[in-house]
């Protein structure tokens, strides 16, 4: 009876000192930071989890469509945004973005980074964050077996002896499709663009939905053989992925560039903080963090287009097989604005209905 008493009062004096020891306080929860952006958004996990560490924040990622349908979802929800920060207009639908007045300046210090060609929003509500270009793919191997020598130009397409070989996404609902609708327009302008495509449809051009349909379904290189069109609009930088997805093991790309001169369009994307964010501070880390090197070098084989970072490192297979096009199609994004979408109603009457 003794014994079991002092083990009672042993079990209360350790509850009670157990007790009146202080209690850490839980830690706190991480800040969550979301960012928007378009479907085709890639980056890895371990450059995630870095900007998660630095700053203590959970990134949260929301992804919207394409471009443009993107754009038109943070301008309906501007009063109430879905996202802190958007990653993904490009310069073809640039102005739109500005003119709805939906992003906050910020004029990060990596922009002092990146070349004064790409800065294309003066007030800093849209910063560059990288860049790729729009032109044609062909699959080398075909032309050669065929004996048909590689189109060089725009112009070569409407020619009899590519009659069938070519597929394109459509501008309207693809955002290379667009690139490449205004590609035709600063190369043939406006009183000819539209005889330029009367002519590709008389030369049997296939039209899709987007570009993952036009390369991997009907390109006889995305597709693996399946497909039955040799070119594809598509992106000077698909030659470097054609390399690192391929089943085959093979070390150089099956697809070649054809990039003539004012003859590929030139895509800016952007990033921008949501004016209406409650998290302005903590966006502007994720706006730099994103603008640096780290980030920056992570894009080229990500999304397989060009960091707009100066001082990022380029992987091998990009210094290998990616080609950056001189002398790229100039619209400004104002013209583009004005009438985009008077183009694309335009090209669809004459190639769709």
């Amino acid at each position: 009876m003794f014994q079991r008493t002092l083990l009672i009062l042993s079990i209360m004096a350790a509850l009670f000192v157990t007790a009146c020891q202080p209690v850490a306080p839980a830690a706190p929860e991480p800040a969550i930071l979301t960012l928007a952006s378009h479907d085709s958004f890639a980056v890895s996990e371990d450059v995630v989890a870095a900007f998660e560490e630095q700053h203590g924040v959970k990134l949260q990622f929301l992804t919207l469509g394409d471009a443009g349908e993107a754009l038109n979802k943070l301008i309906l929800s501007a009063d109430a945004p879905l996202a802190d920060v958007f990653f993904g207009v490009d310069n073809t639908f640039l102005s739109r973005a500005l003119n709805a007045d939906v992003f906050a300046p910020y004029a990060s210090p990596l922009l002092s980074q990146i070349p004064d060609e790409l800065k294309l929003d003066a007030s800093n509500r849209l910063l560059p964050v990288d860049y790729g270009f729009v032109n044609l793919n062909a699959d080398a191997a075909w032309f050669e077996a065929a004996g048909i020598p590689l189109p060089e130009t725009l112009d070569d397409l409407t020619k009899p002896e590519y009659a069938g070989l070519l597929v394109a996404p459509n501008p309207a609902t693809s955002s290379p499709g667009l690139a490449f609708l205004l590609t035709t327009i600063a190369r043939f302008g406006e009183d000819g663009y539209l005889d330029y495509w009367q002519a590709l449809r008389d030369n049997d051009v296939l039209i899709t939905g987007g570009w993952s349909e036009a390369y991997f379904e009907h390109f006889t290189v995305g597709s693996g053989g399946t497909g039955d069109r040799p070119l594809v609009v598509s992106y000077s930088t698909s030659p470097p992925a054609d390399v690192l997805y391929a089943a085959d093991g093979r070390t150089e790309p099956a697809s070649v560039n054809i990039s003539p001169p004012g003859e590929t369009f030139r895509q800016v994307e952007f990033i921008g903080i949501l004016k209406n964010s409650p998290r302005q501070e903590l966006a502007h880390t994720l706006v730099d963090f994103m603008l640096d090197t780290a980030f920056q070098e992570d894009i080229p084989l990500q999304m397989f287009v060009y960091p707009a970072n100066a001082n990022a490192e380029l992987p091998e297979l990009f210094v290998q097989f990616a080609q950056a096009p001189a002398g790229p199609a100039v619209l400004p994004p104002d013209a583009i604005e004005a009438s985009r979408d008077r183009w694309i109603s335009a090209w669809t009457d004459l190639m769709l209905r």
